[in-house]
């Protein structure tokens, strides 16, 4: 039997990882998605700005999250990008096929819109459909011309 040396065990260590890495589904939707590392990175990024800040205007910690305004400002950040993180993290990755249904919907919007302006019998059909059909009535006066 081979002895195994230290740098073996670690190319083996490694090779497990990162199958164990690969099959993980979080770890894919990090890889995949841009919006949820944008989101990761913005918090980590608020928290540094805040923990320095904090740490290093000789207040102390608590002082400086309790008064500052600029730590406060970080921290708030930090957990809105982590919230966000959370749900991208635990909703279905968003899909291209709504972005096309938006258009297409806004698309028909604009032109019902040209539609209604531009035939008059369009107008009419919408106008009868929302408020009813209009009564058509004729007009006849009591009072005569010639005065009698």
């Amino acid at each position: 039997m081979a002895k195994t040396t230290r740098a073996t065990q670690t190319v083996d260590r490694a090779a497990d990882l990162y199958a164990t890495a690969r099959d993980n589904p979080y770890v894919q939707r990090l890889i995949e998605d841009d919006e949820l590392r944008d989101s990761l990175r913005n918090a980590f990024e608020a928290a540094r700005g805040a923990y320095g800040r904090a740490t290093g205007n000789g207040k102390g910690a608590v002082k400086a999250v309790t008064s500052d305004r600029k730590v406060q400002k970080d921290l708030r950040a930090a957990a809105e990008s982590l919230r966000d993180a959370s749900e991208q993290l635990r909703g279905a990755p968003k899909k291209r096929r709504r972005r096309r249904c938006r258009r297409l919907c806004l698309f028909a919007l604009v032109a019902a819109a040209v539609a209604l302006v531009l035939s008059e019998d369009a107008r009419k059909t919408v106008m009868d459909a929302l408020f009813g059909a209009e009564e058509e009535f004729e007009y006849t006066s009591t009072t005569s011309i010639n005065g009698s």
